[in-house]
């Protein structure tokens, strides 16, 4: 008994190999893209510096993605005080994050957060540590040196209320006034007696008539 090996038909497989190919070369790049990472940064994860760098990079496998709110650094103290100064800018694949001019010596921990090229967000974390302070010291008021002469009292000087002095002169002569008076007075009543008293012996002298 004879048999045939009965052929496929080669279009539909040909096609399935077709939109097979095809899935794969669309897809790879977005499953590419779904892995951008950080790849280093400076200061690196773990690493001491003697200063604080005037600025932080970052840099990711892949451009990113910017625009308003896609990109945040945060870089914080031992104390957990904000380091950063102004907004992070993208640039490609790298970000940079400027920082204060002052720090103190310490521990630094970094966040961030990115939009990776195929749009979806990510984020993650390290530390570094600073190991010369660069902020300034405190400002030390000079110290004035102790003097033997007594410090100036700034208490007010109670003074002394003058007082109206006497009016002895107008006293006096308001004295001399009444006296002056009353003897002016006493001398015109004398005359006036003296008259009437001349009078009524004038009268007493005179003979009556017969």
């Amino acid at each position: 008994m004879k048999t045939t090996a009965r052929s496929l038909p080669t279009a539909p497989i040909a096609l399935a190999a077709a939109l097979l190919t095809a899935l794969l070369v669309l897809f790879a790049p977005l499953s590419a893209s779904a892995h951008d990472a950080l790849t280093g940064s400076s200061p690196a994860d773990g690493s001491t510096v003697d200063t604080l760098p005037s600025e932080l990079t970052l840099t990711f496998s892949a451009k990113l993605i910017g625009g308003e709110g896609a990109t945040e650094v945060v870089v914080t103290d031992a104390a957990g005080a904000t380091m950063t100064d102004g907004a992070a800018t993208v640039d490609g694949a790298i970000v940079t994050q400027p920082l204060v001019a002052e720090a103190e010596a310490g521990e630094y921990h970094v966040i961030w957060k990115v939009v990776s090229s195929d749009g979806h967000p990510t984020s993650g974390e390290f530390s570094f540590t600073v190991s010369t302070s660069t902020a300034a010291a405190p400002a030390v008021e000079p110290t004035t040196e102790a003097s033997d002469e007594p410090l100036a009292s700034t208490e007010p000087v109670p003074t002394a209320t003058p007082e109206a002095p006497e009016n002895t002169g107008d006293s006096t002569g308001i004295w001399m006034l009444g006296i002056l008076g009353g003897l002016i007075v006493l001398a015109v009543v004398i005359v006036l007696l003296s008259r009437r008293g001349n009078g009524r012996r004038s009268e007493s002298d005179t003979p009556a008539a017969r």
